[in-house]
């Protein structure tokens, strides 16, 4: 271990020395491994210090490069780094042998997701943050680093850091604002400026005025006069006006902000800085004002920046559906703008209206369309973009033109809204979990409130509002958005899918976790209705694209509703009576929340309390191992993730082999959370004599059950499981219970699993003290140890010291995955899944 941390250090010398011995490359920022910056005096404020470069050193030369990224961006996050320093130019990775840069701003957003825990260890790569950071930038590290290997590359390595890291003192001027750093001189200027500004500041939040807004009227200023005057605030030299606004008397009419403190704090804070960014930061920093909007309020709103190749793609899709020349032809709406980056590339100003919830927002499009020939931004007309609440305001409130349209039934039909609607929703993974409630008033709006009978439980989610005001009150309309897949998909939205019915003529997915704030690894859909079709959803195929944009294939999509649930027919094997062999825990029936699928002794509180599984007695072990293996034999991707199980077909237990794989995969499964600690371990299939075992097994259960050898249970009022679901089709091909009276057979695939388990039972016996009871889990815990978190959380590690405990689980795992490749088929075969 020393010896690791002392190659790091030579690397990182090294490094120092051979590349960067023209700068400072010293600092020492929290956790950061290594930063570079200019030379400077020793009585200059790190804080305030412009820094080229933060990076993750690696020993040798093994370590994946994007790891090392996620790593360091996890180290930022933590520590708030990037609060409490000026952010870097580039980060940065690098080992022995290579080096890596992505520009900051490229992965600026990560730092702003809902719902993140950024206290996880950065060092521990298997954390499930980790894999979703991982996950969510892999395709991006991919596309933006710029990886040289020291040798190989030195002179293109040295001009590269000539070029980009620019020697030279500190203007004197101040710090230039770019979009690398102007998230962070927000963030201090709500430390230093915001107190000065006279302001009931939640007051003020309440009617949609943010402290975001006072900050770009100040970085779009000179000698502190805003100079893009459309902006919702504005920095009028010693005070900010904002809510203009010609009142009844035909006079102009503002609200004024002033400082507390003679505009001292503001003008000591605005001496560090230079102002106004220079022209080419000015659309990106207008465009991406979300990024300063308080976490609260991006909740609430759940909105979240549409990235530009999908905005693209998405009008390439409508142009295929309506003719190439739909922008003359059809007229465009967006009720849910934002800053307006959907619209970009339309170029029919006179055709398209934009509107918006905040005010703020609408002057910022404002702004854009008058700085538009300086910096190339939105092409609009200023009295199609205005302030409406889509899901509250009468559509009297809407400009003439627009309004005329709607009302007018022929040319309704000439009408496309376009939109990417917030996708948040009243409940998040805290209630899902019981851990936590739904977020007040997130949901709650006059349409939910007016249609609250034909959206059901669907009202919870903000788009599936919009789309019930879309079709109820612009029907004939055409409908093109971005959204979940839950409309077409989710159980919950049957009864929707029944009422709002229209055609959907083209549809694409691609990775949900492409948007800003978005980590989840499921699709995101754009869909294209006609609403004057009525068609009930039932099926369509979509086109796939990944992260970059490139096609991968299709794939399709089916709706489902009750009764047609996996549940549904697992349901019906429920036993409350029998002697409890195992917990069998499980959340919804879909591919997102197999994280919730696995076995266990001991079920928490919680678990029980809210029926999150059944009890595995006896009677159900098959039914309940086949559950389990269809659920997770499966590779669980994004593409599939909201793919329901469903209601298999009468095939599912007339094959023998089926049945007794889903047995051998559910008791190898890295997710049988079975431990001796916790009860009777009965889910050992060997006997003593197959793997040496020091003494008896408490119980024999699973090793007679397989044998035949385990008597049916037949009480009074059941005589067999048969007899118990009179409902239900025959049980086994003969018909008889489930509970074998021979021995079981095996695939060959299931053959070398319970081969390869029975050299991993005979290893672990061989060792001193080997508990004769210990299940799958317990063995692995035996040879691979616990670590304890920070948090105080007991965990078992992920890898071993012995070498043959290694291989031989490596055996096992191989011959699982042929298992499961095995067992595959036969999901879809009978109906557990639609291909």
């Amino acid at each position: 271990m020393a010896t690791n941390k002392i190659r790091e250090e030579e690397v990182k010398n090294k490094i120092r020395q051979e590349f960067f011995q023209d700068y400072d490359a010293t600092p020492i920022l929290g956790d950061i491994d290594f930063a570079v910056t200019t030379k400077r005096s020793s009585e200059d404020e790190l804080s305030d210090q412009e820094y080229f470069l933060w990076a993750e050193a690696k020993a040798g030369n093994t370590e994946d490069i994007y790891a090392s990224f996620v790593q360091l961006i996890i180290t930022i996050g933590k520590a708030h780094t990037h609060e409490s320093y000026l952010p870097p130019r580039y980060l940065g990775a690098f080992d022995e042998e290579k080096i890596a840069f992505i520009e900051y701003h490229n992965i600026v957003s990560v730092f702003y997701q809902n719902d993140f825990n950024w206290n996880v260890t950065p060092s521990n790569h298997s954390t499930k943050e980790f894999h979703m950071l991982s996950d969510l930038l892999k395709e991006k590290l991919k596309k933006e680093i710029r990886l040289f290997y020291l040798h190989k590359d030195e002179k293109e390595l040295r001009k590269f850091i000539r070029s980009n890291f620019k020697l030279g003192k500190q203007s004197t001027n101040g710090i230039n604002i770019t979009k690398n750093n102007f998230t962070y001189i927000y963030r201090k200027w709500v430390e230093k400026v915001k107190p000065s500004i006279t302001l009931d500041w939640e007051k003020a939040k309440q009617n949609g005025i943010i402290d975001a807004d006072f900050f770009l009227a100040d970085i779009f200023s000179k000698e502190n006069t805003t100079l893009r005057d459309r902006l919702y605030v504005l920095l009028k030299k010693n005070h900010y006006e904002l809510d203009r606004k010609i009142d009844s008397a035909g006079l102009f009419d503002s609200k004024k902000a002033q400082f507390n403190d003679n505009q001292i704090a503001h003008n000591q804070f605005w001496n560090l800085y230079v102002r106004p960014p220079r022209k080419e930061y000015w659309e990106y920093i207008a465009n991406r004002r979300d990024l300063l909007v308080p976490q609260d309020i991006r909740e609430r709103k759940g909105s979240f920046f549409t990235p530009q190749c999908w905005v693209e793609l998405s009008q390439e899709y409508i142009a295929k559906d309506l003719g190439e020349d739909w922008q003359d032809e059809y007229y465009i709406w967006d009720c849910c703008a934002g800053t307006g980056n959907l619209l970009a590339g339309l170029t029919n100003k006179y055709q398209i209206w934009a509107s918006t919830l905040d005010q703020a927002d609408v002057d910022v499009i404002h702004d854009r369309i008058a700085n538009m020939e300086k910096v190339g931004t939105a092409n609009l007309l200023d009295s199609h973009v205005f302030q409406f609440d889509f899901l509250n305001d009468s559509f009297d409130k809407l400009p003439l033109g627009l309004k005329d349209i709607i009302t007018n039934e022929e040319r309704r039909k000439k009408l496309i809204i376009y939109i990417n609607p917030p996708c948040a929703e009243a409940s998040n993974a805290r209630t899902v979990t019981g851990t936590g409630s739904n977020r007040k008033g997130l949901a709650y709006t006059s349409i939910k409130d007016k249609y609250k009978k034909e959206l059901g439980r669907a009202g919870n989610e903000i788009f599936a509002q919009f789309f019930a005001r879309i079709a109820n009150d612009i029907p004939d309309c055409t409908l093109a958005l971005f959204s979940t897949l839950k409309a077409l998909q989710g159980p919950n939205f049957s009864g929707f899918r029944a009422k709002y019915q229209a055609k959907l003529s083209r549809m694409f997915i691609v990775p949900a976790n492409t948007f800003d704030n978005v980590t989840g690894h499921f699709p995101y859909g754009f869909q294209i209705f006609h609403l004057a079709e009525k068609e009930e959803f039932v099926s369509c195929i979509a086109d796939v694209y990944d992260s970059k944009g490139n096609p991968i294939g299709s794939k399709n999509i089916y709706s489902c509703k009750g009764g047609e649930l996996i549940i549904d027919w697992f349901r019906k094997f429920y036993d409350k009576q029998g002697d409890h062999l195992g917990y069998l825990r499980f959340l919804g029936t879909d591919f997102q929340n197999n994280r919730g699928v696995f076995l266990t002794l001991a079920p928490s509180t919680n678990d029980l309390k809210q029926v999150k599984g059944t009890w595995i007695t006896r009677k159900n072990v098959i039914p309940s191992c086949v559950y389990f293996s269809v659920r997770l034999c499966t590779e669980a991707t994004w593409v599939n993730d909201r793919d329901q199980f469903l209601y298999p077909n009468k095939e599912w237990n007339c094959n023998e082999h089926f049945l007794s794989d889903c047995l051998v995969f559910t008791l190898f499964n890295e997710k049988n959370n079975i431990q001796s600690q916790h009860g009777t371990n009965h889910w050992i299939l060997f006997s003593e004599e197959e793997v040496g075992a020091q003494d008896n097994f408490e119980s024999h259960f699973m090793h007679d059950f397989i044998m035949g050898k385990v008597k049916e249970e037949k009480s009074q009022q059941e005589g067999t499981i048969q007899d118990l679901f009179t409902e239900q089709e025959a049980q086994t091909p003969d018909g008889n219970s489930f509970t074998p009276t021979e021995p079981l057979k095996f695939s060959q695939e299931a053959q070398a699993v319970l081969d390869a388990g029975r050299e991993l039972w005979r290893y672990y016996h061989k060792q001193a003290g080997a508990n004769p009871n210990a299940s799958y889990y317990d063995i692995k815990m035996h040879f691979q140890g616990t670590k304890t978190t920070k948090s105080g959380k007991v965990q078992m590690n992920s890898t071993s010291e012995d070498a043959t405990y290694n291989a031989l689980l490596a055996d096992l795992r191989q011959s699982m995955k042929l298992l499961a490749a095995h067992i595959e088929p036969k999901v879809y075969d009978y109906g557990f899944l639609k291909k």
